[in-house]
Order: structure tokens, then C-alpha cells, then sequence
């Protein structure tokens, strides 16, 4: 699910020194409880106003929103089938951590996330000219 607290991703944004007082002056009168809450408030605020252009564009590129995950059974069916899966995702896309790099080059066929993509090293390696 989109905007899981427990899966969360950290960023880092340079903010001039204006804006940053700003910011700390909304704090300090207590209109956020912290700089963090103000910037994930504001991202937040945004999302919100343009979500009817990001939920055209999820469709129109197919992409999963949210969380997708690939056991090895997923992908060992794909492969006993002789398929491959495109990983298109907004959100979270993982691969689990007993795949090895032999198993993810034989069923996935490329990997476009929007997000944060989670697999083990070797697995990533592995992928890399497949990752968009």
C-alpha cells in the first residue's frame, strides 16, 4: 500500500537558507511539530493536487501503484512456464532475498520502478541493463 510508514524511503533536499528560516518559523509557532512534517506535509499537499495526472498516467503506463512482491516460486513458475514478467511499478517493487541473480535473468524481462526496488546485490547486478 502507497505511503506505508513502515516503508519509507529517506531523501535529502537543499533548501536556501530563507526558505529553511521559514520553515523554522512555522515550527517554532507550532504549526508542524518539526521540520520533517512540514516537507512531508508540503510533498504530501501536492500529491494531493495532482493526483488525477498521476492516476491517468499509472493507467496509461500500466504501472502497478503500490507494492508488488516476487517469491521464487513466482518466479520458478514463470520460468517452468518459459515467461518473463516486465516489473512496472509506483510504489515498491521487491524481490526476494533467497532469488538468485541465475533465476531473476531467466524471468524478468526488464524493471521500471517509480520508487524504491528492492532484490539483493547479486540480483541487482544482475539486472542492471534490464533496470529502466
Amino acid at each position: 500500500m502507497v505511503g506505508e510508514p513502515d516503508r519509507t524511503e529517506k531523501i535529502t533536499v537543499n533548501l536556501g537558507p530563507v526558505d529553511l528560516g521559514r520553515i523554522d518559523l512555522l515550527v517554532q509557532e507550532g504549526f508542524f511539530s518539526n521540520r520533517t512534517d512540514f516537507i512531508r506535509t508540503a510533498v504530501r499537499t501536492q500529491l494531493a493536487r495532482s493526483e488525477q495526472t498521476i492516476e491517468h498516467t499509472v493507467a496509461r503506463r500500466t504501472l502497478v501503484l503500490g507494492t508488488q512482491h516476487f517469491s521464487r516460486a513466482d518466479l520458478e513458475g514463470l520460468r517452468a512456464a518459459g515467461e518473463q514478467v516486465h516489473i512496472r511499478v509506483l510504489g515498491l517493487a521487491t524481490v526476494a532475498e533467497d532469488v538468485d541473480p541465475e533465476l531473476a535473468l531467466a524471468t524478468i524481462a526488464s524493471v521500471e520502478v517509480l520508487g524504491a526496488f528492492r532484490a539483493s546485490r547479486a540480483v541487482k547486478a544482475a539486472l542492471g541493463p534490464r533496470i529502466v
